[in-house]
């Protein structure tokens, strides 16, 4: 009897949800409006300096963060698929000031340069639940396992994030 060949390990993405007390369409606009942006995204402690949004596909959202210490953290993400207000595919990447070159994490040289993300929003009387979906693409194996690896702080991360866009709901 032939030994058994073992497959390549299935990669886990990431999953985070939350489901916030506003109707879809204020959620979606929070998601794609730069002055909306502005006012929640990015990790905590950190000051959105820049955001620009092309919303379409191949556009992008181009964004700039001041953070605590100080420094300066530029990404973008460049956007496949929009179905408003129901799903946002875009791939996530930090990025040069100008927003043209993909460049490493400004703090772990190992995380994937490119994730893809999915989002959807599903709305429910006044409610919306926000699910966000993040796997590497293009990726190293040294950047697949750094991903797999960094899942609590990826909850922790995006728990902050969601928080903020829960307080700027709760006063938009």
């Amino acid at each position: 009897m032939p030994a058994e060949k073992s497959s390549p390990a299935v990669e886990r993405e990431f999953v985070i949800a939350r489901v916030f007390d506003a109707p879809r369409d204020l959620v979606w606009k929070a998601w794609t409006e730069p002055k909306r942006l502005m006012r929640w995204w990015g990790p905590k402690g950190y000051k959105m300096k820049v955001a620009n949004v092309d919303l379409k596909p191949g556009g992008t959202f181009h964004y700039g963060m001041k953070a605590p210490d100080g420094s300066n953290m530029w990404g973008k993400f460049v956007f496949q698929e929009i179905v408003a207000p129901e799903l946002l595919v875009f791939v996530v990447s930090f990025s040069d000031e100008k927003g043209i070159a993909i460049t490493l994490h400004p703090l772990n040289p190992d995380w994937p340069r490119e994730i893809l993300s999915t989002v959807t929003f599903t709305e429910h009387d006044d409610q919306t639940m926000v699910t966000v979906r993040w796997i590497p693409i293009n990726a190293t194996e040294t950047e697949r396992k750094t991903f797999q690896d960094g899942y609590t702080s990826m909850q922790q991360g995006w728990t902050g994030t969601l928080e903020q866009l829960a307080d700027y709901l709760a006063k938009a």
